[in-house]
């Protein structure tokens, strides 16, 4: 069995933030693979169901970001899922918008749901973290991950998304590195198509016929070219 928890806070009013693109991912995989509607236990929000051969629960805390442990170490227990087969997905300021990066164990990098997570479970987790990029300034930061996704960060994040749900089986079946891969692939910038000229140069005409019609009075001129053609 194994458990992929996205993080983020609860509530219509952080459901676009920037700190909630974990549980946004939650969401997309779980519409995804068809998993059953989610249920309320474990200070949570969970849905039991299968990636490939694998039984997986997928789960969104309910308890605030900063203790998303309580949440993700209920579930483990009472589940016995190993923290070797946990995932969970969250958003990284140090990294650029659109980017993503996986890796099991390491630090929290100053990220506080993984604080909560981390003395109740171990380090040994794997992490699938999104970028949202930094404001600049340390004391931006709050309201930078309180706010929700730009229009302008539409243009990778649904495509993202997506990618990561069509991908996620990878994520417990040891395939991380392949995951990654495919989804920064997959979510990589396309080079801008060229457009065609609007009106293309028009084809040189026909050479003129020098056949003579029957129907039709020939003017001097034609006839005298006619003649030097040696068509008469």
């Amino acid at each position: 069995m194994y458990l992929i928890a996205g993080l983020g806070n609860p509530g219509e009013k952080y459901a676009g933030n920037r700190h909630n693109v974990g549980m946004m991912a939650i969401d997309t995989i779980a519409a995804r693979h068809h998993f059953p509607p989610f249920k309320s236990k474990f200070r949570g929000l969970y849905a039991d169901g299968r990636l490939g051969n694998e039984r997986v629960f997928l789960l969104k805390p309910q308890t605030f970001m900063n203790n998303s442990g309580d949440s993700v170490s209920e579930l483990a227990t009472f589940f016995k899922i190993p923290t070797t087969n946990i995932c969970v997905i969250y958003d990284e300021l140090d990294l650029a918008p659109g980017k993503i990066r996986v890796k099991r164990g390491g630090g929290n990098g100053g990220h506080n749901g993984l604080r909560s997570i981390d003395p109740q479970i171990g380090t040994d987790y794997l992490r699938v973290r999104i970028g949202i990029g930094h404001p600049g300034h340390k004391d931006l930061v709050t309201r930078h991950v309180l706010a929700d996704f730009a229009k302008a960060d539409q243009a990778w994040l649904e495509p993202m998304l997506t990618a990561i749900s069509e991908n996620a089986e990878l994520l417990v079946t040891g395939g991380a590195d392949l995951f990654m891969n495919r989804v920064s692939l997959l979510t990589k910038p396309q080079p801008e198509k060229r457009d065609r000229p609007a009106n293309p140069p028009a084809e040189a005409p026909e050479p003129a016929q020098l056949t003579r019609n029957p129907d039709k009075p020939e003017g001097p001129f034609a006839a005298a070219l006619r003649k030097l053609k040696g068509l008469d």
